[in-house]
């Protein structure tokens, strides 16, 4: 059936709206915490505000991906919208740091559902010709609301309330609800009763947490030999093979194995793993380098990720247009190359590098940046059918972000480590620090490169459509 293109539109627009209340909330939180912390006390918890999210999202985000298989996108995508609102809700209504922290975790629970369902209907309604277009303009709104959250953060805060971060979210939300309400459609031929794969919920469920949790005591601690420490990472990894164990004798396993038999999914979701520990790993320090070595002001080194971010945007875009005439390996190599090159020269700075040699190096690290993302996330999609779309883009959404949390948590432990080491902290020192985080960052953004290859010739190219499950009515 021809869509329409009233309903769309409305779709799309729904989807936009959804993608970014998870882009915003990402960065947001951060510029408002130190009002909230004098609001509300408990400064020794500020970490958690950020770490809980980050462990609901992240765990649930394969879950959601299944789920929207078993019992259809439009479902899946608007529960976990609710839950998000909800956790939206009682956080700009928390008394206490505590309370904020349990509200984050459900709002983190809803997280998880959105980007990897939002790419999951745009692979379903769009077909393949124009499904990297809509990859791209998505990958761009997401980098627009990246750049400009933070400086919303500082607004609704310094003329308002610091619960206004989390309101926000409300009018935004239903607007989304209504409109997916009403533009989404899904004709799902009604089979036997799914069964949902409890074990292998549980034990993945488990297997992260541990896992994360390790990562977030360990980079505040900086001890990661004591025995609660190791018994966690022990049982995180005793959970997670005895997942692998159990999705292959599961009727619907949570993660099929299968997929990992595919190419672009396999080796995609082992560059998106390494590209997002070296990225966000590394770019996360940025910040800090030029108001510690360069000596810019707090308030402009607020902005000077800016240049990195438009650039993006810029390659985000035309992502789309390179994706329907080269191949997902040639679109995949140009740009990890980039972010390579851009790296290494971060790596290269000193106490007299200019700002504006940072925002040249930066403007080269985001050119490569911008395309890989959404083509990691198209490839992964238009490689399976419908019954295996939902869990395909999932994994790969739950590879970055599982690659992001470790990289921010290893680099930033290196650091901590490092300096220690010296005391008193002078800007050689921290220069020399920062220089080599950019370079590990480099080493992991090359690993990614070496699994772009494996990609092979596959690329999005015309082909016959196939009747979709999911239509716009």
């Amino acid at each position: 059936m021809t869509a329409k293109p009233l309903k769309v539109g409305l779709v799309t627009t729904g989807l936009l709206m959804g993608l970014i209340l998870s882009s915003l909330d990402q960065t947001i939180v951060s510029t408002a915490m130190p009002t909230i912390v004098k609001g509300l006390g408990s400064g020794n918890l500020y970490s958690w505000v950020f770490a809980i999210y980050m462990l609901a999202s992240t765990t649930t985000m394969p879950i959601y991906g299944k789920l929207a298989d078993l019992f259809g996108r439009r479902r899946m995508y608007l529960v976990g919208l609710v839950m998000f609102l909800i956790g939206s809700l009682l956080c700009g209504f928390a008394g206490s740091m505590m309370e904020l922290i349990v509200y984050r975790g459900i709002q983190g629970l809803g997280a998880g559902a959105l980007m990897p369902i939002t790419f999951t209907i745009v692979a379903d309604i769009f077909p393949p010709e124009r499904r990297g277009k809509f990859m791209g303009l998505f990958g761009t709104v997401f980098a627009i609301s990246s750049i400009f959250g933070p400086t919303l953060g500082g607004i609704l805060v310094d003329y308002g309330h610091w619960s206004s971060i989390f309101l926000i979210n409300l009018p935004i939300g239903i607007g989304a609800l209504i409109v997916l309400t009403l533009g989404l459609r899904e004709n799902r031929k009604q089979a036997d009763k799914r069964s949902i794969d409890w074990l292998g919920v549980i034990t993945l469920s488990g297997a992260i947490i541990s896992i994360l949790l390790v990562l977030e005591i360990g980079r505040r601690s900086q001890i990661w030999n004591d025995a609660p420490t190791i018994g966690l990472f022990v049982g995180g990894v005793v959970l997670m093979a005895l997942f692998i164990w159990i999705e292959t004798k599961a009727k619907e396993p949570i993660i099929p194995l299968k997929l990992f038999q595919l190419r672009t999914i396999a080796y995609g979701n082992i560059a998106g793993f390494f590209v997002s520990a070296g990225m966000l790993g590394a770019i996360a320090y940025i910040p800090l380098y030029v108001q510690e070595i360069i000596g810019v002001s707090p308030s402009i080194a607020g902005y000077i990720l800016t240049p990195l971010m438009l650039s993006t945007v810029v390659t985000s875009t035309l992502s789309g247009w390179l994706m329907n005439r080269l191949s997902y390996r040639a679109i995949l190599m140009c740009s990890l190359m980039l972010m390579v090159v851009g790296f290494i020269l971060l790596g290269q700075m000193g106490v007299e590098t200019t700002k504006t040699e940072i925002i040249l190096y930066m403007v080269i690290t985001g050119l490569g940046m911008g395309a890989v993302y959404p083509t990691i996330g198209t490839a992964a999609g238009d490689a399976v059918d419908w019954q295996l779309r939902g869990a395909a883009t999932s994994s790969s959404q739950f590879f970055r972000s599982l690659g992001g949390t470790i990289g921010v948590s290893v680099l930033g432990s290196f650091l901590t480590e490092e300096m220690t080491w010296h005391t008193s902290v002078d800007k050689a020192a921290l220069s020399g620090t920062l220089d080599q985080i950019f370079i590990y960052g480099a080493v992991f953004v090359g690993i990614s490169l070496l699994a772009s290859i494996g990609f092979g010739n596959a690329r999005l190219v015309q082909r016959k459509v196939v009747k979709e499950n999911v239509k716009i009515s």
